[in-house]
């Protein structure tokens, strides 16, 4: 069974409504997904639906940041009730949260000469798709490539939107151990989204995992599209020494970027899939 465990669509920062998303996973194979957009959990009602018309099975699904060393982290979670109090309220925390940080970034680029960019980022946000979320930083590259500021996305984030940038507007997002936990109290599974993107070292990676596991975590992530196969190792390595179920998936945002929908490096056999724990919601009759 093909399954994906880690795409966005419109509601945060892909490229895809929720409805377009499952029927681009439909066509290429996917038989059970999970929509894990940033801190929001609004493209999930439409994702289901979606997912349920084609006979798909579906799980919920959300990316949270949060804090640890210093540095912003994501944490993915799972198979939590849609209506679930703690995770409602954080959400509702981090969506105040993320329009502040949009107007941050739009005033600091207005201080270099680049004026306009909340009101053209959100624009081009909701060409994609309709949201009430605020725009995210690919949202203001996009702005920035057709002002002709930049020559593209990734001059954008060199220059401006990327770690350490002007752009680079840190939030007050709550800490690893609070996210954990507030997942768990949702009923979540909770898997550390891709390990390896942070500029760790490697007794800090470790200690990361550890208090990870102290917060009560699951899983980390040992796939995330298609990495290089000693990355995969790596953290099958970490996995197997720290007891911990593996998730993998795609981290699809759109067609052309970082990965297909469904395309991901094969989990090594011998280590527990997250996804084996889930209870699956089941398609509905069409």
């Amino acid at each position: 069974m093909m399954i994906d465990l880690h795409c966005h669509s419109t509601a945060s920062d892909g490229a895809l409504s929720p409805t377009a998303l499952v029927e681009r996973a439909f066509e290429k194979g996917v038989q059970t997904l999970a929509l894990t957009d940033h801190d929001t959990l609004e493209g999930l009602a439409e994702a289901r639906e979606a997912a349920h018309a084609r006979q798909m099975q579906w799980i919920s699904g959300v990316e949270m940041s949060c804090t640890w060393g210093g540095a912003t982290i994501h944490v993915l979670g799972y198979g939590f009730d849609l209506q679930a109090p703690p995770l409602l309220a954080a959400v509702e925390q981090l969506h105040t949260g993320r329009w502040l940080r949009a107007e941050e970034i739009s005033r600091k680029l207005a201080l270099k000469g680049m004026p306009g960019a909340l009101e053209g980022a959100r624009a081009i946000q909701q060409e994609l798709g309709n949201s009430a979320n605020a725009p995210a930083r690919p949202h203001f590259a996009d702005f920035l490539v057709r002002e002709g500021y930049v020559s593209d996305r990734a001059e954008a984030f060199r220059k401006w939107l990327g770690a350490g940038k002007l752009g680079d507007v840190k939030l007050h997002w709550p800490t690893l151990e609070d996210t954990v936990g507030m997942l768990r109290r949702s009923g979540a599974w909770v898997s550390l989204a891709h390990p390896l993107h942070y500029d760790f070292t490697r007794g800090k990676r470790r200690r990361l995992i550890a208090d990870y596991i102290q917060a009560g975590g699951h899983a980390i992530e040992v796939v995330n599209g298609m990495p290089p196969a000693e990355q995969v190792g790596t953290l099958s390595i970490l996995a197997r020494e720290f007891g911990l179920l593996a998730s993998a998936g795609s981290d699809f945002h759109g067609p052309g970027a970082w990965s297909e929908i469904g395309v991901y490096r094969a989990l090594p056999e011998d280590l527990p899939p997250l996804s084996a724990r889930f209870k699956y919601e089941q398609s509905l009759p069409v």
